[in-house]
């Protein structure tokens, strides 16, 4: 069930950054091409930094679900057991209760910001775009969730997700290289 649970939110964040990135390279070689011809869109700027902003925060939820974000596992590894499962957590308590901290601060900035709309934009309430904030969050929030049982069990054995990842980039370019 968790795991059906982790591949659904993999899926689906991983194909709405998908579609965020291939939205803002159309606004960005379209603006590209309006400079060109001499002309320039008004929204460009604003709309871009918006998107960029939305494919950082859903980007770190995926990350998370994933534990692809940054760690540092030799270090974490390197303290002896029962210390180690004390510091994870530890570690695991700190950021989520920066991420309830995120999502409660983005909703009140939202609420603050209610009535208010893009300033090239006028139709698209700022609220809208603000809304990444405590979306996001509590996505990492659920995402946390959902990865660290695994997480936990893996950091038990010893086993480190960073030279796993290493060794598989390695062993994926031996391959590439004809080096078996």
């Amino acid at each position: 069930m968790l795991k059906a649970l982790q591949t659904f939110f993999e899926v689906v964040l991983e194909n709405f950054v998908i579609l965020l990135m291939v939205i803002l390279t159309t606004i960005v070689v379209v603006a590209v091409t309006y400079r060109l011809m001499g002309s320039s869109l008004a929204w460009y700027d604003e709309v871009a930094a918006i998107m960029l902003a939305w494919i950082t925060y859903y980007g770190s939820a995926l990350a998370v679900l994933r534990r692809r974000h940054i760690g540092f596992d030799s270090v974490l590894l390197s303290i002896a057991m029962p210390w180690r499962m004390w510091a994870v957590a530890l570690a695991e308590l700190i950021t989520a209760g920066f991420f309830v901290l995120l999502a409660w601060a983005g909703y009140t900035v939202m609420t603050i910001l209610g009535g208010m709309s893009l300033v090239s934009l006028t139709w698209v309430p700022v609220s809208f775009a603000q809304s990444v904030i405590p979306i996001g969050a509590v996505l990492f929030l659920i995402c946390q969730a959902l990865s660290v049982p695994d997480y936990w069990r893996k950091t038990a054995l010893g086993v480190s997700l960073e030279h796993a990842e290493i060794e598989e980039e390695v062993e994926t370019e031996m391959k590439k290289a004809g080096n078996t």
